[in-house]
């Protein structure tokens, strides 16, 4: 599900995944790269059980922090983050992927 809104994600993002649900700034279109890439982070939180979705995502953001002293480069180094940019341009992957597969990345 994808709702457009005026509040959620922050200002200096376009769109966020939260449990399954894309908020997308208001005014933005996300293309299907975009879009493929929230769906396989919805797939990456339903094995998760979403809850420790966020609980590695946040403790491995703040591992890879303190490791690139680099915000950005955290979250460009986060598992969830390599497989979904990896594999944004494939728009059947979520057909043939393997659970789990963040982890290999």
């Amino acid at each position: 599900m994808i709702i457009h809104n005026r509040y959620i994600p922050a200002k200096k993002f376009y769109a966020i995944n939260l449990f399954g649900v894309i908020f997308v700034r208001h005014g933005v279109h996300l293309n299907a790269k975009e879009i493929n890439h929230e769906r396989i982070h919805t797939a990456q939180m339903r094995e998760m059980l979403f809850v420790f979705f966020y609980l590695w995502y946040v403790a491995e953001w703040l591992v890879l922090l303190v490791k690139y002293k680099n915000s950005f480069l955290a979250y460009k180094n986060i598992r969830f983050e390599k497989e979904a940019y990896r594999h944004g341009d494939e728009l059947r992957y979520l057909k043939h992927r393997k659970h789990y597969a963040w982890l290999r990345e």
